[in-house]
């Protein structure tokens, strides 16, 4: 009887350990990081030190044994905050991270199509080259744009297959 009830508390709390993992894309977040999340946050979070990005150093945090880049810039959040250092850039190439309709790296762009055809806000658009000057053959961009939030959830697709995932402030608002 004893290694019965040994057995369902050990099964209980691996369940519980596996509940806490959070592997949603949105328009705001990837994984437990958000847009807007101070530094600090994110910081508890990656159990690391991350730097503050100028365009050339970039913060990979592990989730979980899954890769994230997460850049930080000083942001406005409000009044009391005029200047907070905040995630304004996420980017994963992990099969594990789903937006809620199940669209993910590995996802095709009829998948993404069809789950997003009645999104208010999309756009479909090639990727250029390095110099600007003409598409690159068989890649492009799906992005969705948060209007409220001010963000943006773009997912890069290679040969119709989507193979990144982005999160970051709409520079536009």
């Amino acid at each position: 009887m004893k290694k019965i009830i040994s057995f369902f508390i050990f099964a209980l709390s691996f369940g519980l350990m596996h509940a806490q993992e959070n592997f949603e894309v949105s328009t705001l977040r990837i994984g437990p990081y958000k847009v807007f999340m101070p530094q600090i946050e994110a910081e508890k979070i990656a159990g690391i030190k991350l730097k503050p990005t100028d365009g050339e150093k970039k913060n990979i945090v592990q989730y979980n044994g899954e890769s994230i880049q997460v850049e930080i810039f000083n942001n406005y959040i409000n009044e009391a905050n005029p200047s907070v250092p905040s995630i304004t850039y996420m980017l994963t190439t992990s099969k594990k991270f789903k937006t809620k309709s199940g669209i993910g790296v590995g996802s095709t762009r009829d998948d993404l199509i069809n789950a997003y055809r009645n999104y208010p806000n999309f756009s479909v658009r090639p990727e250029w080259d390095d110099k600007m000057q003409k598409p690159v053959k068989d890649s492009g961009y799906f992005t969705l744009e948060d209007s409220q939030a001010g963000t943006q959830l773009t997912f890069k697709f290679i040969n119709n297959i989507v193979t990144e995932i982005s999160v970051y402030l709409n520079e536009g608002c």
